[in-house]
């Protein structure tokens, strides 16, 4: 019983609290005149902050093997 509570628990937190900002996007801004940009945004976003954290992984993982510090457990 107590499981399926917090189950139904994490679901409203994630659709009726954690997801307005999404759902203020597409419902609200996407009608507008640069909606599909300003949703596309969001998007590009995410894009740029994986590209520098994935760029940033690489470099520290090449200063790693370089240095012969990289932990290969084979």
């Amino acid at each position: 019983m107590m499981t399926s509570n917090i189950f139904k628990w994490i679901g409203a937190l994630f659709t009726e609290y954690l997801f307005t900002p999404f759902n203020t996007l597409r419902s609200d801004l996407a009608l507008r005149e640069f909606g599909w940009w300003i949703s596309n945004g969001v998007n590009w976003l995410f894009m740029i902050v994986f590209v520098f954290l994935l760029r940033y992984w690489l470099k520290e993982s090449y200063k790693f093997k370089r240095e012969g510090t990289e932990d290969r457990a084979q």
